[in-house]
């Protein structure tokens, strides 16, 4: 089995809808909301600060206009080192349910 993964939940999440995808933030909170995770503006735009310091993630800004008016919104993408983080992460969690004996063996008491 591998080590403990890097990554946090969150994090292993929004690595994850990245992998293939260029996403707006706007777009990565309501795919995380899905998931019943509510971040505010500033704690998302941090997570996300933080994931770019990092290296696992890129962003840079994109103007578009929204009913009329002209809006600068900040688009990701993952990074060969964060999709590299996320498989490792991916391969921790399927060894250990491998391990603790499949589904079956992470639904028994």
């Amino acid at each position: 089995m591998t080590g403990i993964p890097k990554l946090s939940h969150l994090q292993f999440l929004v690595t994850g809808l990245l992998r293939g995808s260029k996403l707006p933030g706007r777009q990565i909170r309501e795919r995380l909301a899905d998931f019943g995770i509510k971040k505010s503006g500033p704690a998302f735009y941090q997570l996300m600060a933080r994931l770019e310091d990092a290296g696992l993630v890129e962003g840079s800004y994109h103007q578009e206009v929204v009913q009329s008016q002209i809006i600068r919104e900040r688009h990701y993408t993952l990074t060969a080192q964060g999709l590299k983080s996320w498989e490792a992460c991916r391969d921790f969690y399927v060894d250990a349910i491998r391990d603790l004996g499949g589904l079956e063996g992470l639904a028994r008491a």
